[in-house]
Protein backbone atom coordinates (compact mmCIF):
# COMPACT_ATOMS: atom_id res chain seq x y z
CA UNK A 1 0.00 0.00 0.00
CA UNK A 2 2.79 2.32 0.49
CA UNK A 3 4.12 1.84 -2.83
CA UNK A 4 0.97 3.21 -3.98
CA UNK A 5 1.24 6.38 -1.88
CA UNK A 6 4.49 6.63 -3.28
CA UNK A 7 3.31 6.38 -6.58
CA UNK A 8 0.30 9.39 -6.37
CA UNK A 9 3.06 11.44 -4.49
CA UNK A 10 5.37 10.92 -7.68
CA UNK A 11 2.16 11.11 -10.58
CA UNK A 12 -0.73 13.09 -8.79
CA UNK A 13 -3.31 11.27 -9.57
CA UNK A 14 -3.47 7.46 -11.80
CA UNK A 15 -5.71 5.19 -13.44
CA UNK A 16 -6.01 1.81 -11.34
CA UNK A 17 -5.28 0.20 -14.95
CA UNK A 18 -1.54 2.06 -14.69
CA UNK A 19 -1.42 1.27 -10.89
CA UNK A 20 -1.36 -2.10 -12.15
CA UNK A 21 0.97 -2.11 -14.67
CA UNK A 22 3.02 0.42 -12.76
CA UNK A 23 3.30 -1.64 -9.54
CA UNK A 24 3.13 -5.03 -11.14
CA UNK A 25 0.28 -6.85 -9.31
CA UNK A 26 -3.29 -7.27 -9.81
CA UNK A 27 -5.86 -5.62 -10.94
CA UNK A 28 -7.81 -7.37 -7.61
CA UNK A 29 -4.87 -6.62 -5.52
CA UNK A 30 -5.38 -2.77 -6.27
CA UNK A 31 -8.72 -2.40 -6.15
CA UNK A 32 -8.41 -3.85 -2.50
CA UNK A 33 -5.76 -2.19 -1.57
CA UNK A 34 -7.35 1.06 -3.02
CA UNK A 35 -10.54 0.24 -1.17
CA UNK A 36 -8.42 0.30 2.15
CA UNK A 37 -6.31 3.20 1.46
CA UNK A 38 -9.87 5.23 0.83
CA UNK A 39 -11.25 3.64 3.81
CA UNK A 40 -8.69 5.37 5.70
CA UNK A 41 -8.40 9.01 4.14
CA UNK A 42 -5.35 8.20 2.63
CA UNK A 43 -6.10 8.94 -0.92
CA UNK A 44 -9.46 10.02 -2.84
CA UNK A 45 -11.10 7.90 -5.21
CA UNK A 46 -11.84 9.16 -8.70
CA UNK A 47 -13.86 7.63 -11.52
CA UNK A 48 -11.94 4.77 -12.97
CA UNK A 49 -8.70 5.75 -10.51
CA UNK A 50 -7.17 7.62 -7.62
CA UNK A 51 -5.74 10.82 -6.93
CA UNK A 52 -3.01 11.78 -3.96
CA UNK A 53 -4.52 14.53 -1.18
CA UNK A 54 -1.57 16.60 -1.68
CA UNK A 55 1.59 17.84 0.18
CA UNK A 56 -0.88 19.39 2.41
CA UNK A 57 -2.33 16.11 3.91
CA UNK A 58 -0.36 14.24 6.60
CA UNK A 59 0.24 10.77 6.42
CA UNK A 60 0.84 9.10 9.43
CA UNK A 61 4.45 7.91 10.59
CA UNK A 62 3.89 4.47 9.97
CA UNK A 63 3.24 4.86 6.10
CA UNK A 64 6.48 7.04 5.85
CA UNK A 65 9.00 4.68 6.63
CA UNK A 66 10.13 3.23 3.64
CA UNK A 67 9.81 6.54 1.51
CA UNK A 68 13.10 7.51 0.24
CA UNK A 69 14.90 5.14 2.65
CA UNK A 70 18.39 5.88 0.96
CA UNK A 71 18.53 9.33 1.29
CA UNK A 72 17.49 9.50 5.00
CA UNK A 73 19.90 7.23 5.57
CA UNK A 74 22.49 9.38 3.14
CA UNK A 75 21.62 12.24 5.55
CA UNK A 76 21.36 10.73 8.90
CA UNK A 77 25.28 9.42 7.78
CA UNK A 78 26.24 12.83 7.64
CA UNK A 79 24.58 13.78 10.24
CA UNK A 80 26.02 11.73 12.70
CA UNK A 81 29.55 13.39 11.60
CA UNK A 82 28.77 16.35 12.47
CA UNK A 83 27.93 15.49 16.25
CA UNK A 84 31.01 16.74 18.59
CA UNK A 85 33.01 14.23 20.13
CA UNK A 86 33.07 13.54 24.00
CA UNK A 87 29.36 13.59 26.25
CA UNK A 88 26.71 15.45 24.44
CA UNK A 89 22.94 16.28 24.70
CA UNK A 90 21.26 15.83 21.66
CA UNK A 91 17.30 16.48 20.95
CA UNK A 92 15.56 15.06 18.23
CA UNK A 93 12.03 15.81 16.96
CA UNK A 94 9.98 13.26 15.77
CA UNK A 95 10.42 11.61 12.14
CA UNK A 96 11.68 9.05 10.04
CA UNK A 97 15.09 10.88 8.74
CA UNK A 98 15.79 11.56 12.41
CA UNK A 99 15.18 7.73 13.77
CA UNK A 100 17.69 6.89 10.89
CA UNK A 101 19.87 9.31 12.80
CA UNK A 102 19.65 8.08 15.75
CA UNK A 103 20.48 4.83 14.41
CA UNK A 104 23.82 5.87 12.74
CA UNK A 105 24.59 7.49 16.10
CA UNK A 106 24.46 4.06 17.67
CA UNK A 107 28.18 3.41 18.64
CA UNK A 108 27.95 6.74 20.63
CA UNK A 109 28.00 5.72 24.23
CA UNK A 110 28.42 9.58 25.53
CA UNK A 111 25.41 10.86 24.48
CA UNK A 112 22.52 12.16 26.48
CA UNK A 113 18.97 11.82 24.04
CA UNK A 114 16.28 13.99 24.71
CA UNK A 115 12.92 13.80 22.44
CA UNK A 116 9.44 14.14 22.67
CA UNK A 117 9.47 11.73 19.98
CA UNK A 118 7.34 7.64 21.73
CA UNK A 119 8.73 5.72 18.54
CA UNK A 120 12.06 7.64 18.85
CA UNK A 121 12.48 6.94 22.24
CA UNK A 122 12.06 3.36 22.22
CA UNK A 123 14.31 3.17 19.16
CA UNK A 124 17.61 4.50 21.74
CA UNK A 125 16.40 2.29 24.57
CA UNK A 126 16.66 -0.52 22.08
CA UNK A 127 19.84 0.18 20.82
CA UNK A 128 21.31 0.48 24.52
CA UNK A 129 21.20 4.56 25.03
CA UNK A 130 21.66 4.68 28.86
CA UNK A 131 20.69 8.36 28.96
CA UNK A 132 17.31 9.49 27.52
CA UNK A 133 14.64 12.07 28.29
CA UNK A 134 11.22 12.05 27.32
CA UNK A 135 9.59 15.14 27.41
CA UNK A 136 5.57 14.14 27.84
CA UNK A 137 2.65 15.25 26.75
CA UNK A 138 -0.36 14.88 24.76
CA UNK A 139 0.08 11.89 21.95
CA UNK A 140 -0.06 12.93 18.60
CA UNK A 141 -1.20 9.57 16.94
CA UNK A 142 -0.15 10.53 13.15
CA UNK A 143 3.50 11.54 14.32
CA UNK A 144 3.08 9.51 18.04
CA UNK A 145 5.05 12.72 18.91
CA UNK A 146 4.67 14.29 22.93
CA UNK A 147 3.05 17.76 22.45
CA UNK A 148 1.66 20.46 24.42
CA UNK A 149 2.47 22.69 27.23
CA UNK A 150 3.71 19.64 29.71
CA UNK A 151 6.04 18.63 26.69
CA UNK A 152 7.68 22.46 26.26
CA UNK A 153 8.06 23.02 29.87
CA UNK A 154 10.23 20.15 30.45
CA UNK A 155 12.25 21.28 26.76
CA UNK A 156 12.33 24.98 28.93
CA UNK A 157 14.21 22.78 32.05
CA UNK A 158 17.30 22.04 29.79
CA UNK A 159 20.20 22.73 27.58
CA UNK A 160 20.87 21.17 24.49
CA UNK A 161 23.88 20.83 22.56
CA UNK A 162 22.42 19.87 19.48
CA UNK A 163 18.99 19.50 18.18
CA UNK A 164 18.36 17.64 15.09
CA UNK A 165 14.88 18.59 13.59
CA UNK A 166 12.76 16.91 10.75
CA UNK A 167 10.08 18.81 8.82
CA UNK A 168 7.46 18.53 6.47
CA UNK A 169 8.75 21.15 4.79
CA UNK A 170 11.67 23.81 4.48
CA UNK A 171 11.73 26.87 2.06
CA UNK A 172 12.73 30.22 2.06
CA UNK A 173 9.28 31.71 2.36
CA UNK A 174 7.93 29.39 4.86
CA UNK A 175 10.92 28.20 7.13
CA UNK A 176 10.70 24.72 8.70
CA UNK A 177 6.97 24.03 8.49
CA UNK A 178 4.80 21.26 9.50
CA UNK A 179 1.12 19.60 9.77
CA UNK A 180 0.31 20.66 13.19
CA UNK A 181 0.51 23.90 14.73
CA UNK A 182 0.61 22.34 18.39
CA UNK A 183 3.46 20.09 17.50
CA UNK A 184 5.12 23.26 15.54
CA UNK A 185 5.03 25.26 18.93
CA UNK A 186 6.31 22.03 21.19
CA UNK A 187 9.31 21.72 18.74
CA UNK A 188 9.95 24.98 18.54
CA UNK A 189 10.58 25.38 22.43
CA UNK A 190 13.28 22.84 21.68
CA UNK A 191 14.75 24.26 18.87
CA UNK A 192 14.87 27.71 21.16
CA UNK A 193 16.88 25.82 24.23
CA UNK A 194 19.83 24.52 21.69
CA UNK A 195 23.29 25.85 20.84
CA UNK A 196 22.72 24.67 17.58
CA UNK A 197 20.10 23.34 15.28
CA UNK A 198 20.68 21.07 12.16
CA UNK A 199 17.60 20.70 10.06
CA UNK A 200 17.71 17.15 8.06
CA UNK A 201 15.13 16.64 4.99
CA UNK A 202 15.03 14.66 1.90
CA UNK A 203 14.92 16.68 -1.61
CA UNK A 204 10.82 16.11 -2.09
CA UNK A 205 10.78 18.58 1.14
CA UNK A 206 12.97 21.43 -0.26
CA UNK A 207 10.81 24.02 -1.50
CA UNK A 208 7.76 23.08 0.18
CA UNK A 209 5.01 25.15 2.85
CA UNK A 210 2.70 23.04 4.95
CA UNK A 211 0.43 24.60 7.52
CA UNK A 212 2.68 25.24 10.30
CA UNK A 213 5.72 27.06 10.95
CA UNK A 214 8.37 25.53 13.54
CA UNK A 215 10.86 27.56 13.01
CA UNK A 216 11.79 30.91 10.92
CA UNK A 217 14.82 30.28 8.53
CA UNK A 218 17.28 32.28 10.16
CA UNK A 219 16.41 29.84 13.63
CA UNK A 220 18.54 27.04 11.83
CA UNK A 221 22.63 26.46 11.43
CA UNK A 222 22.91 23.55 9.02
CA UNK A 223 20.24 22.06 6.99
CA UNK A 224 21.15 18.28 5.49
CA UNK A 225 19.34 17.41 2.39
CA UNK A 226 19.91 15.06 -1.07
CA UNK A 227 20.82 15.71 -4.51
CA UNK A 228 17.04 15.79 -5.38
CA UNK A 229 16.66 18.78 -3.85
CA UNK A 230 15.91 22.25 -5.75
CA UNK A 231 18.77 23.81 -6.18
CA UNK A 232 17.58 26.81 -7.08
CA UNK A 233 16.06 27.01 -3.39
CA UNK A 234 19.13 25.64 -1.84
CA UNK A 235 21.30 28.32 -3.42
CA UNK A 236 18.75 30.77 -1.92
CA UNK A 237 18.77 29.18 1.81
CA UNK A 238 22.42 29.60 1.30
CA UNK A 239 21.99 33.09 0.85
CA UNK A 240 20.41 33.34 4.60
CA UNK A 241 23.39 32.11 5.89
CA UNK A 242 22.37 28.52 6.37
CA UNK A 243 25.36 25.87 5.96
CA UNK A 244 23.85 23.23 3.60
CA UNK A 245 25.26 19.67 3.27
CA UNK A 246 23.90 17.52 0.36
CA UNK A 247 24.89 14.03 -0.39
CA UNK A 248 24.68 12.12 -3.07
CA UNK A 249 21.88 9.58 -4.16
CA UNK A 250 21.14 7.91 -7.89
CA UNK A 251 17.20 8.62 -7.36
CA UNK A 252 14.30 8.93 -4.62
CA UNK A 253 13.76 5.76 -3.44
Amino acid sequence: MVAILAALAEHGSLQLAELSTLLDVSPATIRRDVASLAAQGLLSRTHGGVRSLGAAHELPVSLRDGWHRASKRAIAQLVASLVPPGRHAIALTGGTTTTEVLRALRQREDLTIITNSVGLALEAAGQGQSRVLIAGGVLRPNSLELVGNLAEATFRQINVGTAIVGSDGVSVSGGLTTHDEIEANTNHTMIERAQRVIAVADGSKVGQVTLARLARLDEIDVLVTDSTADSAELERIRQHGIQVHVVTIDAPV
